[in-house]
């Protein structure tokens, strides 16, 4: 039997943290419990998560519908598109049976890539690979979850360029059904018919749309500000994320940005740590952006964002002496009056 392989190639990035990671997860089992109940897909379709951050991984190896059940979806640091096309294409290497002159091989892979943001690192030599020896033989479908990405980076890899109106819950549901009919149109076509290629189902503009790929974006990524913060009580990792909030003026055009809290968030440090390169970053942002201050989500502090003189991002109780989790040092610590830099991430 010919099968149909598909990946998806997932940012898990910080700034996917909170909704868009739970909506992923939730997203991926619901495509599967759709699958499982196709005759077509079931015949052929062959399934593989593949995440980045800044580090790559292969989350579930490539296998068929039955035995397939949806993994934990992990959170890292950074943003390296480059990791994560190598891993993809080394997958497709291992995993796709060519055609011979004995037998059929595997259909042409079909690929899903999801990214909320910009590529933190080079990638121009897994650019040029893909498009000379990968793009012809494999069918790419990159979703921008939001519209900070470098489109024009993007549009280098693949045609299918969509940008994901991510507004609410049902958009969330609507995007993944797209997806999920999608892979049932394209199995059903090549058991009918064996037409090579992805068949993408009509949607609604208002929630998927084809975007403007001569767009270039800059890091950091503007749409959202990540912490990365550590627990002094029992020294676990966190994350603060802060959205893109405008400010009216009295002059047309000329509103005032700031950062929201959106939400404080628990992460597994093992694996934030295994999909983070572990660089350092010297982007910055000015505590007068930055409007909440959350509660620990590990201890319950009433303030999860206290900096030290190291830069360090911690909780405390509140106006007194604490000692900081990431270099050890114990100081008073208060409300400043000024505004000060505060370390973010690179989203």
């Amino acid at each position: 039997m010919r099968r149909l392989p598909i990946y998806f190639l997932i940012d898990v990035s910080e700034s996917m943290v909170g909704e868009p990671i739970e909506q992923v997860q939730e997203g991926i089992a619901t495509i599967i419990q759709e699958l499982k109940t196709d005759p077509n897909a079931l015949e052929t379709v062959w399934l593989s998560i593949i995440a980045f951050a800044g580090k790559s991984r292969i989350i579930t190896p490539l296998q068929d519908l039955i035995t397939f059940y949806p993994p934990k979806i992990p959170i890292g640091g950074g943003t390296s598109l480059s990791k994560g096309l190598t891993q993809l294409m080394n997958a497709i290497d291992r995993d796709v049976i060519k055609t011979t002159f004995e037998r059929k091989g595997d259909w042409k892979p079909i690929v899903f890539l999801f990214t909320d943001g910009i590529p933190t690192d080079e990638t121009e030599i897994e650019i040029e690979k893909w498009n000379v020896e990968y793009r012809r033989k494999t069918h790419l479908v990159i979703i921008s979850i939001g519209d900070n990405t470098n489109f024009n980076l993007l549009g280098r890899l693949s045609n299918d360029v969509l940008l994901f109106n991510n507004a609410d819950n049902q958009s969330y549901k609507d995007f993944f059904k797209w997806i999920t009919s999608s892979i049932q149109l394209t199995s059903e076509k090549i058991n009918i018919n064996s037409s090579e290629g992805i068949n993408l189902s009509k949607t609604s503009p208002n929630t998927i749309e084809k975007i403007d790929v001569t767009k270039n974006y800059s890091l950091p990524d503007n749409n959202f500000v990540v912490l990365n913060g550590k627990c002094s009580v029992n020294d676990k990792l966190y994350l603060l994320k802060f959205k893109k909030e405008i400010e009216d003026s009295m002059v047309p055009g000329f509103g005032t940005r700031f950062y929201k809290i959106e939400g404080a968030y628990k992460i597994d440090e093992k694996s934030y740590l295994e999909f983070s390169a572990g660089k350092v970053n010297a982007h910055k942002i000015s505590s007068d952006e930055l409007y909440g201050n959350p509660s620990c989500p590990c201890c319950a502090n009433d303030f999860a964002l206290a900096t030290c003189q190291c830069g360090g991002i911690h909780c405390i109780s509140g106006d007194g002496y604490a000692t900081c989790p990431w270099c050890g040092n114990n100081g008073f610590y208060g409300s400043s009056n000024g505004e000060f830099d505060i370390n973010r991430t690179l989203g």
